[in-house]
């Protein structure tokens, strides 16, 4: 039996002056999918989040979440949506516990499941140990935890993450990794990245952008099989956890 869709992207443009900087990108995802971004820098892939997310309205075309149209019924479709931009926004002088309930009530969650929420959030993320602490004292790691945590906190059926890799050393990379492939459990998810590697570890399906046109939309084997075309594409950089260029 064929998933539902929970979000439908039908000919996405957005201008920035008279500069195209997302142009006419339609595609799919599915419950349960794990999507992979990929683009170099200046893409069009922040541009792109922004308007799934309801942060950007765009110049032409709609943006659906679980069949609400962001434009026409934002508070619906944002109440199913999870967004960790590539700037986490968080408070780094709130305590982990503090900025969780507040992240709460603001997805409007029920304050009868508010601790439950915010435990639930804590554990898929590996904050259990790190509530009482502030934010800003959190390793660069542990803030992109929190990050993720306040995205998924009220049980979104699309999570969508921004880069949410860049900066972290190996190890907290195969972390967050590993917790985003157990996200793509309950949520569909979209992964941003630059890194090649890191689509073919954790999703199951790659779209990728070039000067703002989708250029590809495939699975993962698809888009091994045509690696050669891809490349002349895009320039990949090496992944940090593996040290060779891609």
């Amino acid at each position: 039996m064929t998933s539902p869709v929970t979000l439908s992207a039908q000919h996405l443009t957005r201008f920035h002056g008279r500069q195209c900087a997302v142009n006419d990108v339609s595609f799919q995802l599915r419950r349960g999918e794990v999507l992979g971004l990929l683009g170099h820098n200046g893409a069009g892939k922040s541009t792109l989040l922004q308007m799934l997310a309801g942060a950007l309205a765009p110049s032409a075309g709609v943006a659906e979440i679980c069949n609400f149209d962001l434009a026409q019924r934002p508070t619906l479709g944002k109440s199913c949506l999870g967004y960790l931009p590539e700037h986490p926004p968080l408070y780094r002088d709130m305590r982990v516990d503090d900025y969780l309930h507040f992240a709460a009530r603001l997805h409007r969650v029920a304050p009868d499941r508010l601790a439950e929420r915010v435990q639930l959030a804590k554990q898929r993320c590996g904050l259990l140990d790190c509530g009482h602490r502030l934010i800003g004292n959190l390793s660069k790691g542990y803030q992109q935890r929190v990050g993720i945590a306040q995205a998924i906190i009220h049980q979104p059926a699309v999570v969508i993450l921004d880069e949410p890799t860049v900066g972290l050393d190996p190890a907290q990379i195969r972390e967050i990794r590993e917790l985003i492939r157990t996200l793509g459990d309950s949520s569909s998810v979209i992964l941003s990245t630059h890194l090649l590697h890191e689509v073919e570890q954790v999703c199951d399906r790659a779209i990728i952008l070039r000067q703002g046109k989708l250029i590809f939309d495939g699975s993962i084997d698809d888009l091994r099989q045509h690696s050669d075309l891809e490349s002349g594409f895009l320039q990949l950089t090496a992944d940090p956890e593996k040290k060779e260029t891609q």
